[in-house]
């Protein structure tokens, strides 16, 4: 496993050097007619790219502002990163165009270093209000309604309210505000029950510890209670130290296992499915976890990564929710998402087996979406 992990990070961290060593080289020539500030802007660059990486590793060692500056830092680059990257690349693409079939203005030719300069301008000016705006987007989950009616069989009610919040992702980016503008949002709804279908937290959890993160998870309202299950973040971190944080702070987490609720609904929770190469543990299939469940009442299933979407199908499930795409969070990753899962965001009923797979209420990596807009989701489930 750690092998793995070093094959993983040597590739990614390979591919983040690669793309900044691009970035700036064609930065350093865009600007080569400001050359008096050329070392601010080589210092800037080395700032910028190691803030995230560096950033991380200090909080491995002391929780600190310092740190959390650093890597909110770097956050926030990784997104303005990724628009420099793909408009650098067009207007490259642009320029070997040109080189087989000239159609740049006359001035553009003539003037290639004011032109250049002038490109660089409008290059950092469009990705930093694309990142700016996917900022504010970030902060901001809207609620999504989505009304559903599966078999009631011999459930005490006639109606579900359920607020379903995924990948909030708590740590050093999704803090006491975010956090508290999300669980002022989950009681609005007056939800019955509240899911979290994985990844509560980022990573290590001790800033959510420092700040006192579970007090706030703790206010959350609803009649039945709060049901969380793993995510592969959570395994990133300590699982167990996860679950049990959860745990205290009146969050009852689901690993393999199903719940009846008061005779309205069942409940199934399933361990991530990382659980496996993270700590060698295989979970229980779907088939094993029903054998213990009530049959007699409607059931709902959490699992964090949609994956296999049959399996919850062929077992006559009624409504299985997820998470963990983000619906790639930022754009044009959204177009990778769709490609790896058969449903990277909204609903799908399969044969009588509906599924929702949410986009996320929080972020991972940078505090930036511009692919979606983040969402607590309402599930209004009627049983007829």
């Amino acid at each position: 496993m750690k092998r793995q992990f070093i094959i993983f990070f040597s590739i990614v961290l390979t591919i983040y050097a690669v793309i900044h060593w691009y970035i700036f080289l064609r930065g350093w020539n865009a600007f080569a007619l400001l050359s008096e500030y050329r070392g601010w802007i080589l210092a800037a660059g080395i700032l910028l790219a190691s803030a995230f990486p560096v950033g991380r590793i200090l909080e491995r060692f002391t929780l600190s502002l310092f740190s959390e500056v650093i890597v909110y830092i770097g956050a926030v680059w990784l997104a303005e990163m990724v628009y420099l990257f793909l408009f650098i690349a067009l207007v490259d693409i642009l320029r070997v165009i040109n080189f087989f079939i000239p159609f740049f203005p006359s001035f553009i030719v003539q003037h290639y270093q004011q032109t250049s300069l002038w490109a660089g301008v409008i290059v950092l000016s469009l990705s930093s209000l694309i990142t700016a705006g996917g900022f504010i987007n970030a902060r901001f989950p809207r609620i999504k309604i989505l009304h559903l009616a599966t078999p009631g069989k011999n459930s005490s009610q006639k109606e579900l309210n359920i607020a379903v919040v995924s990948d909030i992702h708590l740590g050093t980016i999704m803090g006491k505000n975010r956090l508290g503008y999300i669980v002022d949002k989950i009681n609005s709804l007056n939800p019955d029950i509240v899911l979290l279908p994985g990844d509560v937290f980022d990573e290590d959890i001790g800033k959510v510890i420092k700040n006192n993160l579970g007090e706030i998870l703790r206010t959350i309202k609803s009649k039945y209670g709060t049901y969380a299950v793993t995510g592969n973040h959570e395994y990133f971190g300590d699982a167990e130290q996860a679950v049990a944080y959860l745990r205290a702070h009146d969050i009852t987490v689901l690993r393999d296992e199903a719940v009846n609720i008061s005779d309205v609904v069942t409940v199934i929770g399933r361990e991530d499915v990382s659980s496996r190469s993270m700590n060698g543990k295989h979970r229980k299939s779907l088939q094993d976890i029903l054998s213990s469940a009530q049959h007699h009442l409607p059931t709902i299933v959490l699992d964090h990564q949609p994956f296999h979407l049959e399996e919850p199908a062929e077992t006559n499930i009624d409504l299985q929710l997820s998470g963990h795409t983000h619906h790639g969070q930022l754009w044009p990753f959204n177009f990778i998402t769709n490609r790896v899962y058969e449903v990277s965001w909204g609903y799908k009923k399969k044969m009588n087996t509906h599924i929702y797979v949410s986009c996320g209420a929080g972020s991972w990596g940078p505090p930036v979406r511009t692919g979606n807009r983040p969402e607590i989701v309402n599930v209004r489930l009627r049983f007829v």
